[in-house]
């Protein structure tokens, strides 16, 4: 019913929240990069590869790269994620591959808005760190399946590229500068 408390549902009031994913291939530092980007701004991290399927993960670790079929249901839980925790008011950054357009056009179903930073770089400075990462389930086998499939941002999208090959340190500090992120975490109800 209109007119009473509540009645904008979904609704808050305050200033808009924002929402970062960076993006890139498996190596670029998209972790690490978005975990320095929460510790600078409280905005709340996730780490999509947490929101892949048991058999997606399977298909990864065998080394058979996911196709668009896979990647779709967890596009949407991932947008669905950005979107709820706008609606309780918090801004996110989100560690995503995002490798192509359609893939970032699903995540801006989400909230209202997203900025993409993109780490990108010589292919071989991506190698190398992957090939020193230990513990992950995405195989250095797959990074070249992962450059194949990169479409880099369009000038009518919001993606900040990054140099790769900067510490994380920088990486964090650029975005957050870049984007002008400072104090945009939670705002009050």
């Amino acid at each position: 019913m209109t007119g009473e408390p509540g009645a904008a549902a979904g609704r808050r009031s305050g200033p808009p929240t924002r929402h970062v994913v960076v993006m890139g291939v498996s190596g670029a530092g998209k972790t690490t990069v978005a975990r320095g980007i929460s510790e600078l701004t409280g905005l709340a991290f996730a780490e999509a590869d947490e929101f892949h399927s048991e058999v997606n993960v399977a298909r990864m670790r065998s080394g058979v790269p996911l196709d668009d079929a896979a990647r779709w249901p967890w596009l949407h839980d991932l947008a669905g994620w950005m979107a709820a925790r706008s609606a309780e008011g918090v801004s996110t950054v989100l560690a995503c591959s995002a490798l192509k357009r359609s893939y970032r056009d699903v995540l801006r179903q989400g909230p209202p808005a997203v900025d993409f930073v993109h780490l990108d770089g010589p292919a071989q400075v991506i190698r190398d760190r992957v090939s020193r990462r230990a513990g992950h389930y995405m195989p250095a086998s797959l990074l070249e399946s992962q450059l194949a499939t990169l479409e880099r941002g369009e000038p009518d999208e919001s993606v900040l590229v990054l140099d790769a090959s900067l510490t994380p340190d920088e990486l964090a500090s650029a975005a957050v500068d870049r984007l002008d992120l400072c104090g945009t975490a939670v705002w009050d109800r």
